[in-house]
């Protein structure tokens, strides 16, 4: 199947002062990251804090530019930020954000906001807008009277929901979920993401699902992505990667997963915290905290290489009986 969305070698430097007259210190948020995305499939990609994460669904979406590597979004390079080109391809590829309250304008309603990117796209007739925001609505759990509301009227759920059915009403192909429920209750979240599910079957919609919470991830993604300090350390489909993670971060992840009706055994406890972007150190950037590292690890960074059917680690302690895939 042909790929909708790839990401190539991906580099995203910012400098950072400390303090007031500080000198600007390079911080690599994202390093040499590549990925697909084949049409209706949704893509997890999970990690700490600070990993990257964020900031390589602002680059797959063309929001960032990337200082490095390139981005292909059905056959074609991702055009410049800022042009016609590039905001005619908005209506096919959407952000869903972490914050709802943040991501819609407190001063127009619901109806108003959900119906702000047909104007903007032209999808559609003018006559026919009352009717699509409708629709919308409807598919996204909404009642018609909440149309008329403003976001501080409705709960975080009902804000999320209208934030997705804006992204929704340009029909797009991919939609990048940046954390779209961890400001969510846990019910609230099964709701959500359930939803999610079912738009996207009815729709074919392709998704890059980023999220710190790998319960969600494992209950809707088909492929896996762990990031570690800007770069993937490890891919492979959800049921391989929850079932027999191969490297020694991905498994501290899987085994802090809560399983009902168990205690958690087996934990693997990491030690310390994340590196400093801005001091990574030397070799493998999760050697510090990595109870199987040895010299190797500490001098030489792990390529991600073909570790099995489907699946890469970047480990120098994974056997990979392939060549390497990405740097």
């Amino acid at each position: 199947m042909a790929h909708l969305l790839e990401a190539r070698d991906l580099v995203r430097t910012y400098q950072v002062r400390r303090g007031l007259l500080g000198k600007p210190t390079p911080v690599r948020a994202v390093d040499g990251v590549s990925l697909t995305v084949r049409p209706g499939e949704t893509l997890g990609i999970v990690g700490e804090s600070g990993s990257g994460k964020s900031t390589l669904g602002r680059m797959l979406l063309g929001i960032d530019a990337p200082q490095g590597g390139d981005v292909v979004f059905e056959g074609q390079a991702m055009p410049e930020f800022g042009t016609p080109q590039w905001r005619a391809l908005r209506a096919r590829m959407q952000l869903v954000y972490q914050d709802p309250l943040a991501a819609l304008d407190r001063r127009l309603t619901i109806a108003q906001q959900i119906g702000e990117p047909l104007d903007i796209h032209k999808v559609i007739p003018k006559e026919h807008r009352a009717a699509r925001v409708a629709e919308l609505m409807a598919a996204v759990g909404l009642r018609p009277d909440q149309g008329g509301r403003y976001p501080h009227e409705l709960s975080g759920g009902q804000r999320q929901r209208a934030v997705i059915a804006r992204a929704l009403a340009s029909r797009p192909k991919l939609l990048v979920c940046d954390e779209p429920v961890s400001a969510l209750d846990v019910s609230i979240q099964a709701q959500v993401v359930n939803m999610l599910r079912d738009l996207q079957d009815m729709n074919n919609i392709a998704m890059v699902f980023i999220s710190h919470d790998l319960k969600v991830v494992r209950n809707i993604a088909d492929r896996v992505a762990v990031m570690y300090l800007g770069r993937i350390v490890e891919e492979a489909s959800s049921d391989v990667i929850f079932k027999t993670p191969l490297h020694p971060y991905t498994k501290a992840l899987v085994s802090s997963v809560p399983v009902p009706g168990k205690m958690l055994e087996g934990r693997v406890i990491l030690q310390g915290e994340p590196p400093n972007p801005a001091n990574r150190p030397s070799g493998c950037a999760f050697h510090p905290r990595c109870s199987l590292a040895n010299d190797l690890c500490r001098s030489r960074v792990p390529a991600l290489l073909v570790a099995g059917e489907g699946r890469t680690a970047a480990c120098h302690m994974v056997e990979a009986p392939a060549d390497a895939v990405a740097a």
